[in-house]
């Protein structure tokens, strides 16, 4: 990959175009080991966080990519941690969101590349090789990119929660932390809910195929990139108590505010 030896920028849509470089870098490395026989790594004792070589190898590729037009920029990967840095920008990444997904050979697991500018998410992207495509967002909208098209994407307007579908990671993961009731309440009120999409349903929110998503027990790379990409679509992203959802926990994404409201209530 021939990389751009123009001097780096710190506006907004530089390091939008930058995030969406970034990810498309971690394609080619991962790709090629998709439903391959890849070897598995378990990072959690006694339960089962997987790693693979194409969860280091894209990280390792993004971080080199990022010290070289940015070396003044932090660093907060998954596989690697942290890297502080002398500004006040800091990348968040996550090189395979959906790992399990990944190593099931199903499609939708994404390279996530958030740039958090002091305590706010600016720009993000989020990559599916496998599809072609590339989610990316700021303040200034979201759109999806793939090959030479550019898509603008929007939230849904529909505004009754009875009416949209939703999405979330696994049933297992709120009955281990103690929320399957309010896993509970948002199916029955909802139109239909989906599982084992992981980050790519948030995406879908800002695309305006769903109404809402949900999860419980993000970490900060799980989510960071989609807030800009969610927001810049219309949408809203928080944690359960209506917080900042850049540094993870349970998180709500929802299309509108009548959405959020309507699903905020069922998880209280």
């Amino acid at each position: 990959m021939t990389r751009d030896k123009t001097p780096a920028g710190n506006s907004t849509d530089a390091l939008l175009a930058f995030a969406v470089e970034l990810a498309q870098a971690a394609g080619p490395i991962a790709l090629p080991l998709f439903r391959t026989s890849i070897a598995v790594d378990n990072k959690q004792a006694g339960g089962f966080d997987p790693v693979t070589q194409a969860d280091r190898a894209a990280e390792k590729t993004m971080r080199a990519m990022i010290e070289e037009r940015y070396p003044d920029h932090g660093i907060f990967g998954e596989e690697f941690g942290h890297k502080t840095g002398n500004s006040d920008f800091t990348w968040i990444l996550d090189p395979i969101d959906g790992t399990r997904s990944f190593i099931c050979g199903t499609p939708p697991w994404m390279t996530l590349v958030g740039i958090k500018h002091k305590d706010r998410m600016i720009a993000g992207a989020a990559g599916q090789p496998f599809t072609g495509e590339i989610f990316s967002g700021s303040e200034a909208g979201a759109h999806l990119l793939r090959t030479d098209q550019k898509n603008e994407l929007r939230c849904t307007s529909e505004t009754d929660l009875a009416n949209v579908l939703a999405g979330t990671t696994a049933p297992y993961l709120f009955r281990k932390n103690g929320h399957e009731e309010r896993l509970m309440r948002i199916e029955n009120a909802v139109q239909h809910l989906r599982f084992d999409a992981d980050s790519y349903f948030h995406c879908m929110v800002a695309a305006g195929q769903l109404g809402i998503s949900i999860d419980t027990g993000l970490q900060p790379y799980d989510i960071a990139a989609l807030i800009p990409i969610i927001e810049g679509a219309g949408g809203i992203v928080t944690t359960w108590d209506g917080a900042d959802a850049s540094d993870g926990g349970d998180i709500l994404v929802a299309a509108n505010k009548a959405l959020h409201e309507q699903a905020m209530a069922l998880l209280v």
